[in-house]
């Protein structure tokens, strides 16, 4: 490479565009099912044959304008959704040939009509009303567009600097480049919504005054930091998610160990795991406390992260981060075992006496989870499990308040998508509840 030359981006998407010759292929490559088992699999149930053959005759417009209508978010999910779980999965050549590439097809359609500044996706006639929008992650961002299809005015608050929540600031480059979702959250504003950022329920936003001013709350407030350990000198761990923030953000100024440790075996921890590989870790090893028969990383994430010669260290539970003068030397852990099935169905991890051992390191990342919603107990609403509880109409404890997304995922696991959905579903649901009571102007 010469020394002038730009180098490739470790952390650039994994997958590149699919040429129109490569999209066309593997178009004609689909059955078009009748009742097609991958729109039943999809979460937002988009029509996949439809808009694949769209693809087939060259109509790319009507293949996007197919794809937003069930979901305004494809083009995040087209990157970030699990189709080995859905789409992909459920396809019925799956079983005896390669699956049809739904999801890069998606990306396909969405990304030609992002290009050419499409707007597929009108706002309906003005109702008059108002509803508020608390974060602009991909629950509020789907719920906003769809209720200015409905035609409701809506304004989108979001405590930071930029939209797209998760899919801004949490979800690792390779996957999803923060362009796209700042793409997606512009289309909803030429839909009609309105943002306005730096904006946060308890100090500068609060909910007496959005009821006052708006005729129903939609809460997408999403969850919080990874939460503590609670061992010895654990402020020298850093947390995942600000990990992959700042490699999306300013990636110049992150500084990667040479040996680094992540703890936690989720999507999120092998983000964290792939950023210091990538990086120019020299060795990067995820500890869990169970085995790899109880992580909650997709299957397909596990082998992509064991190719990137990431290692990996089971039944081990970290007690204390070992340092000298503030600089992390090593993680103190014990060996676990596993005993009786827990509430969610896995095996409970329990210490094995006299087994402490440690493992060589000079960073150390968490990735365990985040932080149920702290807006819950804020504003007094009803929770389950420490997630905010809602009817099937999504409607909190508080009248016209309602929530979506991440901050509801008391049952089943949380995905873009599944946000997405939430999203739609809850703009229907409120909808429904102003013109019931007469506010629709019917």
């Amino acid at each position: 490479m010469d020394r002038g030359e730009a180098r490739p981006d470790p952390l650039a998407e994994l997958l590149g565009p699919l040429s129109d010759h490569e999209a066309t292929l593997e178009a004609n490559r689909c059955l078009y099912c009748y009742d097609a088992p991958c729109t039943h699999a999809c979460p937002t149930h988009i029509d996949i044959p439809k808009f694949i053959k769209k693809i087939a005759t060259a109509n790319l417009i009507g293949s996007a304008k197919t794809i937003l209508e069930s979901n305004l978010l494809g083009a995040t999910c087209a990157r970030v959704c699990p189709v080995q779980e859905l789409c992909e999965g459920a396809c019925v050549l799956g079983a005896d040939h390669k699956p049809i590439s739904i999801g890069r097809l998606q990306r396909y359609s969405t990304d030609f009509a992002a290009s050419k500044n499409l707007d597929l996706i009108r706002p309906g006639e003005s109702t008059g009303l108002r509803v508020a929008v608390i974060g602009a992650g991909p629950a509020g961002l789907s719920c906003a567009g769809e209720l200015r299809k409905l035609g409701h005015d809506v304004v989108v608050f979001d405590k930071r600097e930029m939209p797209g929540g998760l899919s801004t600031y949490g979800i690792i480059k390779l996957r999803e480049p923060i362009d796209i979702a700042l793409s997606e959250a512009e289309m909803i504003g030429r839909m009609g919504a309105k943002f306005e950022y730096r904006s946060e329920l308890g100090k500068n936003l609060h909910l007496s005054d959005l009821q006052d001013q708006f005729d129903a709350v939609f809460l997408a407030v999403g969850l919080g930091w990874s939460p503590n350990l609670g061992i010895p000198d654990e402020d020298l761990i850093l947390d995942g998610l600000v990990v992959i923030e700042q490699s999306k953000t300013d990636e110049a100024s992150l500084s990667i160990g040479k040996n680094v440790v992540v703890i936690g075996a989720g999507n999120t921890a092998v983000d964290c795991a792939t950023i210091a590989k990538r990086l120019g870790a020299e060795t990067v090893t995820m500890v869990y406390r169970r085995t790899d028969q109880e992580m909650t990383a997709y299957d397909h994430e596990y082998d992509f992260v064991k190719q990137e010669g990431v290692a990996f260290k089971f039944l081990a539970q970290p007690t204390r981060v070992l340092h000298v003068g503030g600089k992390v030397t090593g993680l103190e852990c014990v060996a676990m075992s596993l005993g009786e099935l827990d509430a969610t169905g896995r095996a409970t991890p329990k210490p094995i006496p006299d087994s402490d051992f440690v493992l060589s390191c000079d960073q150390v990342m968490k990735a365990i989870g985040q932080e149920k919603p702290s807006v819950a107990s804020l504003l007094g609403l009803k929770t389950r499990g420490g997630f905010i509880e809602v009817t099937e109409e999504f409607e909190t404890s508080h009248s016209g308040v309602f929530a979506g997304g991440d901050c509801i995922r008391s049952i089943g696991s949380a995905s873009t998508v599944m946000a997405v959905q939430d999203g739609k579903l809850a703009a229907s649901a409120i909808d429904r509840k102003l013109r019931s009571t007469g506010q629709g102007g019917e």
